[in-house]
């Protein structure tokens, strides 16, 4: 365990956020992940950078929530909102200690909460768009994500890090190798402008005129594999199913459906969960559009676990998002919402640039 720890760390420090000398970065999870927390201070001190550490304890936020007044919520933790204004990297490790589905509802708090810190996210999203803010996110395993998946803790440990190819012998080199294939990909996506996905229950096509395709390989999401843009607003049209299941909001939806015409998603359906998307897709007028279209390369991923920093990147999958488009992809779509959702393509499936056949049965055709 120790061995693999130390794999990530460094993973996470020299790859990741590529921490040089005198770079301050802050480094967030819960105390779960205080083995994984220590070792990537560990490699941040050696790196040479200045590594500033923030552990929620269980039940933090809850307690914050419950009895907080409005003034105490509206106060934003000062090193969290100097870190998103000014510090050079931000290491979050996910390391829950409960389902979202689990956890009480405080929603008027809660939003209060939210608005205090809209204008640091903001900050957030602005700097790490232009990477001057280098960022990743990651995973330690806990119970409470194993369960979700389905599986036991050891499993879903191996899950992780076998996604992750810590258990080979130089993982930055396999991720640097990621990088280089999806990059053929990219160069190719970037060179055309109309894209159409046809699957089972899937024909939907939209521009990419004026934006751009980026290569995701791991250095803003540990594990990563997947090539995204933000499609034109009102360019897409046709059906999407998604056929793997979905948790947002802590709720599961299975069997999703959307007709699209001009960029509108003008009718929906699922097998379970319909009442959320009735939800969602009243929120705003930016949740009815999309704001990303992707393809997932990690071969390694091939099992959902409900789980969206790996459930996007499975091997052999297309998946779009309703809601926030990226401002680095040269998105416009506004919303309250991002929610990825998956569809299969390994079965058949193909995409077309500009006409062309670029890939098949989750590959790319090169």
């Amino acid at each position: 365990m120790s061995s693999i720890l130390n794999k990530y760390a460094q993973l996470l420090v020299n790859y990741c956020v590529s921490l040089k000398e005198g770079e301050r970065v802050l480094i967030q999870s819960t105390t779960l992940a205080e083995p994984l927390v220590r070792e990537v201070y560990r490699e941040a001190l050696i790196s040479g950078a200045l590594p500033h550490v923030s552990m929620d304890f269980r039940d933090q936020r809850n307690i914050r929530l419950k009895e907080s007044s409005e003034q105490q919520l509206a106060y934003v933790n000062p090193l969290y909102a100097m870190a998103m204004e000014d510090f050079d990297a931000y290491i979050f490790i996910r390391a829950p200690f409960y389902s979202r589905s689990t956890q009480p509802k405080y929603s008027a708090k809660a939003k209060l909460e939210a608005e205090a810190r809209k204008p640091y996210r903001t900050r957030y999203a602005e700097r790490t768009a232009t990477l001057e803010l280098k960022r990743t996110l990651c995973e330690y395993p806990t119970v409470a994500h194993a369960q979700n998946a389905g599986l036991s803790f050891e499993q879903y440990a191996e899950f992780i890090y076998n996604a992750c190819h810590l258990y080979d012998d130089n993982p930055q080199a396999c991720w640097e190798e990621v990088s280089r294939n999806q990059q053929k990909a990219v160069d190719l996506l970037n060179s055309r402008t109309k894209m159409r996905y046809l699957g089972e229950g899937i024909d939907i096509s939209f521009s990419t005129e004026g934006r751009t395709w980026i290569n995701s390989d791991g250095k803003t999401n540990m594990p990563s594999g997947e090539v995204y843009t933000a499609p034109v607003d009102d360019s897409v049209n046709g059906t999407i199913h998604f056929a793997y299941p979905s948790m947002f909001m802590g709720e599961e939806v299975e069997g999703i459906t959307l007709w699209v015409k001009d960029g509108w998603v003008d009718k929906w359906e699922a097998k379970k969960g319909k009442k959320l998307l009735d939800t969602i897709f009243n929120i705003d007028d930016g949740a009815r559009r999309f704001g990303e279209a992707a393809i997932g390369t990690n071969m390694r991923i091939q099992t959902p676990v409900k789980n969206i920093l790996f459930d996007e990147k499975i091997g052999g999958t297309v998946h779009m998002a309703v809601g926030q488009a990226y401002i680095q992809n040269g998105g416009l779509n506004k919303s309250a919402i991002h929610w990825d959702m998956i569809a299969d393509m390994k079965n058949g499936g193909q995409i077309f640039a500009d006409n062309e056949l670029i890939y098949e049965s989750g590959k790319f055709i090169f």
